[in-house]
Formats: structure tokens, sequence, C-alpha cells
């Protein structure tokens, strides 16, 4: 089901809609500032695993949380100030960033690396919703080879990403489409591993790197 919304004025009825579904196991595809991403909320347990199922990832990098501000990663990630420093000059925009988590993390995402990829995307669309849920969502890239293996992140291409909502229609899963009716540009956000003293970079996206 596609839901056709105007990004810098979505209808406050359609967003409240939304996270009733999220919080009930949904699997929401939404634009972002870097393409598309399908999302389940950060504490529904039955979202989650479908998104796994969905995306038939083992690699945990492959999954991101969307957060709306930069005090919601201290809820799952260990961040001194020189991060939050770089972090808070980067965001919101199109970079990921690598952390340690806190203990506890790991179970509630049900993961086994001591690490995740959290972000503040530059779209009014994510930051909206994330605002009305009142936690961050966790997600994907819409991929065209979705439900397929590919455990390097770098080598993941541009052709392989959705323009537009109607595209994402045939994914099987996914719950409802949030669309804005316009084409996004096929492009990936960049990637810093932040868990050591040397930050490095895991992916050369839309972010510019060094800064």
């Amino acid at each position: 089901m596609i839901e056709y919304i105007v990004p810098l004025n979505i209808d406050d009825r359609i967003l409240a809609r939304t996270a009733r579904m999220l919080e009930n196991g949904a699997l929401i595809a939404l634009p972002t500032d870097t393409s598309w991403s399908i999302v389940c909320s950060l504490k529904s347990p039955a979202g989650i695993k479908k998104l796994r199922q969905l995306s038939a990832q083992r690699d945990e990098r492959h999954f991101t949380l969307l957060c709306s501000n930069i005090s919601q990663f201290g809820e799952v990630c260990s961040i001194d100030n020189t991060r939050f420093r770089l972090i808070k000059r980067l965001t919101p925009g199109p970079y990921v960033f690598i952390l340690n988590t806190l203990h506890g993390t790991e179970k509630i995402l049900d993961i086994k690396r001591k690490e995740i990829g959290i972000r503040i995307p530059d779209y009014p669309v994510p930051i909206r919703l994330i605002e009305t849920l009142q936690h961050p969502l966790y997600s994907i890239t819409a991929k065209k080879t979705m439900g397929t293996e590919e455990l390097d992140i770098s080598h993941m291409q541009e052709e392989e990403l959705f323009e537009s909502g109607w595209e994402l229609e045939d994914i099987e899963g996914l719950d409802l489409i949030l669309d804005s009716g316009e084409e996004r540009e096929r492009i990936f956000s960049t990637i810093l591993d932040m868990t050591t003293d040397e930050i490095k970079i895991l992916r050369k996206g839309a972010g510019i790197w060094p800064v």
C-alpha cells in the first residue's frame, strides 16, 4: 500500500497511523536523503525479525539505526566527547557512524556484534516519523537484490537502488510505502568506523571524507 505525502508538511494522522503500524511489527518503506530505506520500530521484536528475514543478511553492518537527534545515540552506544563533536558536525547528513554498543543493546536487536551503525538523515520524512514514534527506527537500504547475500558493503552498487516509491510495491513483506511522488537519487551514505581510536572509512558515498 502506498500513502502519498508532502515531505515538508506531512499529515499528522498519517504519521500517527504509521507509528501504530510500526509498533505492531510492520515494515515501512520511506525516502531518505540517500535513496529508499525499509524500517521497523527499534522496540518491536516482531518488526526486527521481519526486517532480518527480508534482508537475508548475516552481516549486521547492513542494518542501521535511524535517529532524529544525537541524544538518541547515547541510548544504545558508547560515545565520547571527540566522537560527539565530529558526529554533531556531520549531522544531519549522508553518514553512517559505526559505534560500540552499550551493554544490553545486542540483546535488544538480537545481534552478535558489539557495534552498530547509526545515522541522522537530512530528510524530513524519517525525522518526523521518528519524532512521532519517540524512538529510533531500525533500517536497511532498499535494494533490487533484496533477499540475497551480499556480505561486503563496499561492493554494493548504486544500480541496485530504487528511484520511485512504486518500484518497491512488489517487495514481499512490506506493509506500507510513504511516497512523496518524487524520484530519489540512487546514492549511498558514507560509512565511518568509529569503534577504535583511528576513524576508518568503510564505504565512500555521498558524505565527504575526510572533512
